[in-house]
């Protein structure tokens, strides 16, 4: 039997016993990951083909509540956040969110598990000023929220 002592062996060397001990449990992070991400999605370069490639045309629900700010001095880290109503718009099971006018629109996916409340607050990246949209997928079909953008260079935009 081997013994490890933390003396003996770097962070990384940890890292790596910890990877080999999640792989012996099940599949690695790696693997979920790529079972969970919607590749079409995510390597779609317009917005209309990363909407097709999530499903159907989301319909405008009051139930979702999108926020982002009204002008980001900075496009590279902004603030959004979503939260879903659970009686207006049960059994979501994900949120996705585009940026319109972004090389890639689908800036980040989420995949919701049963009984969770919705409350999402992330930062995207917004190469200018857009439409930036929240949807959600709740028992099969597709809902949204947007909402507009101005990206200016150090918060100066009228």
């Amino acid at each position: 039997m081997t013994t490890i002592h933390a003396k003996g062996i770097s962070r990384r060397g940890w890292l790596r016993w910890a990877a080999i001990l999640a792989a012996a449990a099940g599949l690695p992070g790696r693997v979920w990951a790529a079972m969970a991400r919607p590749e079409a999605a995510f390597g779609a370069t317009a917005l209309d083909e990363a909407m097709a490639a999530l499903g159907d045309t989301p319909q405008v629900h009051e139930g979702i509540q999108f926020t982002t700010p009204d002008i980001a001095e900075n496009g590279a880290v902004v603030p959004v956040r979503v939260e879903v109503d659970s009686e207006a718009l049960p059994n979501v099971s994900k949120v996705s969110v585009l940026v319109e006018m972004n090389p890639n629109p689908l800036a980040a996916s989420f995949d919701i598990p049963p009984g969770t409340e919705v409350f999402i607050e992330t930062r995207v990246k917004v190469a200018q000023t857009c439409t930036l949209y929240a949807v959600a997928e709740a028992d099969g079909q597709l809902y949204m929220q947007s909402r507009e953008t101005k990206v200016t260079l150090g918060g100066c935009g009228g």
